[in-house]
């Protein structure tokens, strides 16, 4: 039924698809905007953790899109359409679709990234954020890059050696995703961000990753370099499996409350 309930805006001509879901007994909710991560969509990310379940919950709005080449947005086949300025206009245009001036934003892993940029953008359109799923390697490497786009352009799993283009490809093959569209989103949405970045980022942030994850890199280090960065370790749960885990669900929805 969630699925069936999504909707569609133009976001500078190209098609997203969104989901904006209120909670049952509160009039408005406060919103929360979800930005998912590389090879997933709104409802892998979001829907099948219960991660809308657990918001809606709690009285929050929440607002879940699928970003450009992903789920059921707009497939586009240039590097250049997916250019991490593009990406974080999509997340506000959203906003100004719904007429919706500040929110707390959660994005999870590249969605942390596009999470991060938005925080320098726009920092007049969100009180808070929750980056999942990316800790240090935010400052250590610009983005996915060339080695996943060519395992998502090869003719089959097969071919992709060992490692994290095998990781991603598989993922990618999992969702059903355009492993070509993927293949132009590695090269396109990559910034490297700075320490003179992150200190600019003035909103309270959650940073949350797995005690396994092999992705992410540490949240300290990343926290550490925020002015009010908070870190999260959780505990026994890698890359994938963080999503949908308690303890961040918990430690997130108190985080939120408390930057209300």
């Amino acid at each position: 039924m969630i699925l069936a309930d999504m909707q569609e805006f133009s976001s500078h001509g190209v098609r997203i698809a969104y989901l904006d879901a209120p909670p049952a007994e509160v009039e408005k909710g406060r919103p929360v905007l979800l930005i998912h991560g590389f090879a997933s969509n709104h409802a892998v990310n979001w829907v099948f953790p219960q991660w809308l379940k657990t918001l809606n919950g709690a009285g929050r709005r929440v607002i879940a899109f699928d970003n450009r080449g992903h789920g059921r947005s707009e497939k586009l086949y240039r590097p250049e359409d997916y250019e991490l300025s593009l990406m974080v206009a999509d997340a506000r245009n959203l906003l100004d679709h719904l007429g919706v001036q500040t929110a707390d934003v959660m994005g999870y892993s590249l969605g942390a990234r596009i999470a991060t940029a938005f925080a320098l953008a726009y920092p007049e359109r969100a009180k808070a954020f929750v980056f999942g799923g990316l800790g240090g390697k935010l400052l250590e490497t610009p983005g996915l890059g060339d080695v996943i786009a060519r395992a998502l352009e090869a003719p089959s799993l097969a071919d992709v050696e060992e490692g994290l283009g095998k990781t991603f490809r598989t993922f990618a093959e999992a969702t059903k995703s355009d492993l070509q569209a993927l293949a132009a989103c590695a090269r396109g949405a990559r910034r490297q961000f700075t320490e003179a970045d992150l200190a600019a980022v003035a909103a309270p942030v959650l940073v949350a990753v797995g005690s396994k994850d092999d992705v992410a890199g540490d949240p300290q280090a990343l926290a550490s370099h925020l002015p009010s960065g908070e870190a999260l370790v959780i505990p026994d749960r890698d890359h994938n499996r963080s999503v949908g885990d308690a303890t961040f669900k918990r430690a997130a929805l108190d985080f939120l409350e408390r930057c209300a």
